[in-house]
């Protein structure tokens, strides 16, 4: 339970500064407040969504009284020219506090992601289907293990084409492509992508041509007989903060300039994008991990000095994804699946002969979509 032992005033009515019971303090500017002002001329009361604009805010903004209730519980402000008086709760302030030490070191990631190698090959998060309809204690625990880890199994699925967007029904909506609603991964003749061939694919993430890059897939599979054509999966952010430790600089040049990627496929598609193999956020968060050489196209963002080295790291990164102690590998039978967090984890499958079948379909859902499900689920566990 979160309390407050006192309240002042500072700078002039443009601040307070709450004692918390431990003695340290936490400190909150009189807009920030304002702005964030909970009452119902503010915000709307169904939804949350802010009913004025910053505009609407008088740009002289001032605290004139601030005070506690008993318990410290709850903050009760009055703010100048407005007469506006506004409440805030003590675990709604802490929850949102923005006065603490912040994380400058490059290529930090959240409290609430961990990453993984090989021993993932032990714990690998999985669910049947039917247990994931019926109970959604399990299926929130399911799909808060693929935030976390960025990866997934589902089993007991039904063997039909179309079975995937079951899955994806879940926790999201499908991203449609040019590939459609979902797609087939199997040989095809004159295949108008490398992935419809038996040919191995290295470890990477799909479409990085693309501008919003899907960001979950799944991968489930039908048919899978064929000699080969088993599956890997890599945590890019793992090899990512493996060539930080290695190599900084590397890091740095990966995560500084942007490469380019593009996919021709004829038929009135022509898809290109420009970002960073390593992205990072302003403040250094590692937030997401490209990397597909099949859709490379030429690296023309780096300077003429740097570009040498830039190769340099690029090969380094390809070697630490190639490291087979960070990849956990696996072979689906048909009704299983897989998911990725596609901005994140990267996927591979070995060649397979053409002795057998193997027929798998993917489909992308946005990942706005599965924290949504976890969000909505906890609310309704906690209501």
């Amino acid at each position: 339970m979160y309390l407050f032992k006192s309240i002042k005033i500072t700078d002039s009515g443009k601040a307070i500064v709450l004692q918390r019971g431990d003695g340290s303090e936490v400190r909150y500017h009189s807009t920030w407040l304002r702005d964030n002002a909970l009452d119902p001329k503010t915000r709307d009361a169904k939804n949350g969504q802010r009913l004025i604009t910053l505009s609407d805010i008088p740009i002289n903004t001032y605290i004139e009284s601030a005070t506690l209730d008993d318990a410290g519980k709850n903050v009760f402000l009055t703010f100048l020219p407005e007469t506006k008086k506004v409440s805030f709760s003590a675990s709604w302030l802490e929850t949102h506090a923005y006065d603490r030490k912040q994380n400058n070191i490059k290529g930090w990631i959240g409290s609430d992601l961990k990453i993984w190698g090989k021993d993932m090959s032990k714990h690998i998060p999985n669910l049947d289907y039917k247990s994931a309809k019926s109970d959604k204690a399990l299926l929130l625990q399911w799909l808060k293990s693929l935030y976390c880890y960025g990866f997934a199994k589902m089993i007991g699925g039904k063997i039909e084409s179309g079975a995937l967007i079951q899955i994806a029904d879940l926790f999201g909506y499908v991203r449609e492509t040019n590939y459609g609603k979902w797609f087939e991964v199997r040989s095809e003749v004159n295949a108008i992508n490398l992935a419809y061939t038996n040919l191995g694919l290295q470890a990477h993430t799909d479409n990085p041509y693309r501008d919003p890059v899907p960001t979950i897939q799944i991968l489930y599979c039908l048919e899978n007989s064929a000699a080969g054509g088993d599956s890997t999966v890599v945590d890019g952010f793992n090899a990512a903060i493996h060539l930080k430790d290695k190599n900084p600089d590397y890091f740095n040049l990966l995560s500084k300039y942007c490469a380019r990627f593009e996919y021709n496929g004829g038929k009135g598609v022509h898809l290109q994008s420009r970002r960073p193999m390593i992205e990072l956020s302003p403040d250094g968060e590692l937030i997401a991990v490209r990397f597909n050489n099949r859709s490379a196209a030429p690296i023309i963002d780096v300077p003429y000095e740097d570009m040498e080295n830039y190769y340099k790291a690029y090969r380094a990164f390809s070697d630490i994804i190639n490291d087979p102690t960070l990849a956990v590998n696996f072979k689906l039978n048909p009704g299983e699946c897989f998911i990725v967090d596609n901005t994140r984890v990267l996927h591979a499958r070995t060649a397979y002969s053409g002795e057998g079948t193997r027929w798998l379909q993917g489909c992308y859902v946005d990942k706005d979509g599965l924290l949504s499900k976890i969000s909505t689920i906890l609310e309704k566990k906690n209501s």
